[in-house]
């Protein structure tokens, strides 16, 4: 076992010898990254100065239905703590996103006065604002403080609290009934998988519509994105994955849709009604066709992304041997996995920038560099930046046009290793 720095502490996790969805005993190995940082946990002046806590990062593939995931369960109270610095609302990229996952919901939903929209995992209201805004009743459920606040000053309805298969029978017991549900990149962070989908299934009407998005693994492993594996990520869905656990408890995905947000993700439509559109058959055909229900799918995943990092070494070796002086652009959770597999920290980067002001005077996990504004880009003017939120690079090059134009490049590591 990897051996503990003096400011390092091994976390309380346990680890799964079953398979999260369909409880199969029949799991491989696919990848080990050792001890890692937990991602968004983002320390400050007194906190960067104390032992931080690790935990083992491990990937497995079960044969029976198919879901990539992780070995190791963090518990939630820890992962998505009090000062959880997450806010979807600093993206413009994805408030357009999210307002098109809306008008796409209400086309197959029609929605008014008397209805009522859930979000899980609601955040700071970034999405259900769109209904807010046309007089639509709405009810978000999210456990972190922060964004909460900042949803309930926007008159959202916000419940805090995480969304369980017991909160789900409290809600019904009072008269909570959805016509929607939406549920955006919440379904791989639950470590009870079966349980947040009965939860839906007790809250959704009979003619009601669940919207669910979610990282797809085949971009993942095509693309070779291996930093968006990290703690609070425990799942990475197929379609076949995701019609298995859903059909377990009496809903169907009806339409699937496949979007380029976060490096390629999944927009499912799911009701209580076994009708799938063309989309689902097709797409569950490609993944046939593509081999991802099989474990030969994902054995190279381990020799691509290990090349990903020779030749991201290699460059930034070379930069910083010409004199360059690098920051990295961004502070996401995915950076967690990408510093820590590829040994990055103040050996090359001086500092972070981030949009984020939640994020900002506070120091990044593993190896404590501190966050400034990306302001400081224009002032300090560093020869480049390590791109870490590349799954928003066409947004953050516009942003930073005059960076550009005064000589400042972008180093891009994923999907493919690109200075632009």
């Amino acid at each position: 076992m990897t051996s503990l720095s003096l400011r390092q502490f091994r976390v309380e996790h346990e680890v799964i010898d079953c398979c999260r969805s369909c409880g199969s005993k029949r799991l491989d190995l696919v990848l080990d990254f050792g001890e890692t940082p937990l991602a968004d946990r983002l320390l400050n002046e007194t906190t960067v100065h104390e032992p931080e806590p690790v935990c083992p990062l491990s990937v497995a593939f079960c044969h029976d239905c198919s879901l990539l995931q992780i070995r190791e369960t963090v518990p939630p109270e820890i992962l998505f703590s009090s000062d959880y610095p997450y806010f979807s609302s600093v993206s413009d990229g994805l408030l357009r996103h999210f307002q098109g996952n809306v008008e796409e919901a209400r086309t197959r939903k029609e929605v008014g006065g008397d209805s009522l929209v859930v979000e899980i995992a609601s955040n700071d209201g970034y999405l259900l604002r769109n209904y807010v805004a046309d007089g639509i009743p709405v009810l978000g459920i999210d456990p972190t403080d922060g964004p909460v606040r900042e949803a309930r000053a926007l008159g959202i309805e916000t419940l805090h609290a995480f969304f369980t298969e017991d909160l789900a029978e409290r809600l019904s017991a009072d008269g909570i009934s959805a016509d929607i549900v939406h549920g955006n990149n919440v379904l791989a962070h639950v470590a009870d998988t079966n349980g947040f989908v009965s939860g839906i299934a007790t809250i959704l009407k009979d003619d009601g519509v669940v919207v669910i998005e979610c990282p797809y693994v085949h971009d993942l492993i095509r693309h070779g994105e291996f930093d968006t594996i990290y703690h609070q990520h425990l799942c990475y869905f197929s379609l076949h994955a995701l019609q298995a656990l859903f059909a377990r408890h009496g809903l169907y995905i009806t339409a699937v849709q496949r979007t380029a947000i976060h490096g390629g993700s999944l927009r499912l439509f799911i009701g209580k009604r076994d009708e799938p559109e063309p989309s689902v058959r097709q797409l569950l055909q490609e993944e046939v066709d593509a081999g991802i229900t099989g474990l030969e799918f994902y054995r190279g995943f381990a020799e691509r992304i290990s090349a990903n990092r020779d030749a991201l070494i290699r460059l930034l070796d070379e930069l910083k041997a010409g004199g360059a002086r690098i920051a990295g652009y961004g502070a996401p959770a995915k950076a967690c996995t990408l510093m820590a597999y590829m040994g990055i920290g103040a050996n090359y980067l001086d500092y972070f920038v981030d949009k984020s002001r939640f994020k900002q005077g506070l120091f990044y996990a593993g190896n404590r560099l501190p966050i400034y504004s990306p302001e400081r880009l224009l002032d300090d003017a560093p020869d480049f930046a390590l791109l870490l939120s590349w799954n928003f690079a066409d947004e953050i090059l516009e942003e930073q046009e005059e960076f550009r134009r005064k000589g400042g490049k972008f180093v891009v590591p994923i999907p493919e290793l690109t200075v632009r």
